[in-house]
């Protein structure tokens, strides 16, 4: 198989900010695998948070590529070469994983999740996330984009959390969910949510630094709102430490490396009696397309990362008023140029 790889540097319709940090362009890298004359697409969406930058994974990409073998199909065992290869580098990875399903699903003639068997599944309705801003500023978004969303998920982590969602709340009668970003202690976590949940909040994603099982664990244990890990579960051994410490994990094609690394991840999470949402980065269709394809398996859905840009150069998934996605009827992951 030959591979080539190229940065996409994407603007956002608007700056998108998390607790982190402000964000007004995402650099992608596409990644293409060909054989036999057919191409297989994969994208990566790298974060520094977990030590990946575009150019990292340029240099990883010809690595990961020792691993590939001649076997388009042979799709596990290249997940596990590239895992004993190179011990990080998740963003990477996942784009050399989705352009091995979208390539094997164009040679066969099929869309990735029938190949999988999970056609036919009920789609969970992908949130739309609105960016921290002041209060009026996030609840006239908040309104504007329940029109066609019927989830919301309201990034956090400023001196005005509470009015965020109180503003929001009385703008729109929307499913809220809030993402902390980590950016809270324990305790301050358990008084927010116990002033959130009556405002209606579906649950609390990742409110305390990642390494702090223990401060997770107490906000589960007090908050009235289901807790969520996200960067607290990176790969699927991650998981089962976070049995008993979450109601749920968020996984991330970006985290765990790609469709085969996050089909692991299910498997954990079901086993350790946790609830699921797929997320993502700020990414083109390439990849949301990918993650899209096993949505069927999971209870909640944040696929919302392209729809963050100014300009996709991809078009994959659908969605439908109301967050409802649609998936391509196409070989492999069904994205295409855009017009």
């Amino acid at each position: 198989m030959e591979v080539s790889a190229r940065i996409v540097e994407l603007p956002l319709a608007t700056p998108f900010t998390i607790s982190r940090g402000t964000q007004t362009i995402a650099r992608n890298v596409v990644v293409e695998l060909s054989h036999d004359g057919v191409a297989g697409m994969g994208a990566a969406a790298p974060s520094s948070f977990y030590g990946e930058s575009a150019e990292h994974v340029m240099a990883t990409v010809p690595r990961l590529a020792e691993c590939l073998g001649d076997d388009p199909f042979a799709i596990e065992a290249v997940f596990d070469r590239m895992n004993r290869s190179i011990r990080l580098n998740p963003a990477a990875k996942a784009a050399v994983d989705m352009a091995m399903w979208d390539l094997a699903g164009k040679l066969s003639g099929l869309p990735v999740h029938r190949m999988l068997g999970l056609s036919g599944l009920a789609l969970p309705r992908t949130s739309f996330t609105i960016g921290i801003d002041d209060p009026g500023a996030m609840a006239q978004r908040a309104a504007e984009a329940a029109k066609r969303f019927s989830v919301l998920k309201v990034k956090l982590g400023s001196a005005d959390d509470l009015e965020i969602v109180k503003a929001i709340r009385r703008c729109t009668g929307a499913t809220i969910r809030v993402d902390a970003n980590a950016a809270w202690t324990a305790k301050e976590a358990v008084t927010l949510a116990a002033q959130i949940a009556p405002l209606g909040v579906e649950l609390l994603e990742q409110p305390v630094p990642p390494w702090d099982l223990d401060g997770l664990k107490f906000v589960r244990e007090r908050a009235a709102v289901p807790v969520v890990a996200d960067e607290s579960a990176v790969t699927w051994e991650d998981v089962p430490r976070l049995a008993g410490v979450v109601d749920g994990i968020n996984i991330k094609l970006m985290k765990c490396g790609g469709i085969t690394g996050a089909l692991r991840m299910i498997r954990a999470a079901r086993a350790c009696g946790l609830k699921i949402m797929l997320g993502c980065m700020v990414e083109t269709s390439i990849s949301i397309a990918a993650a899209a394809q096993i949505a069927g398996l999971v209870d909640w859905a944040d696929l919302d990362g392209n729809l963050l840009l100014s300009h996709d150069p991809w078009k994959g998934v659908c969605v439908r008023d109301g967050g409802e996605l649609v998936l391509a009827d196409a070989p492999g992951l069904g994205v295409s140029p855009a017009e």
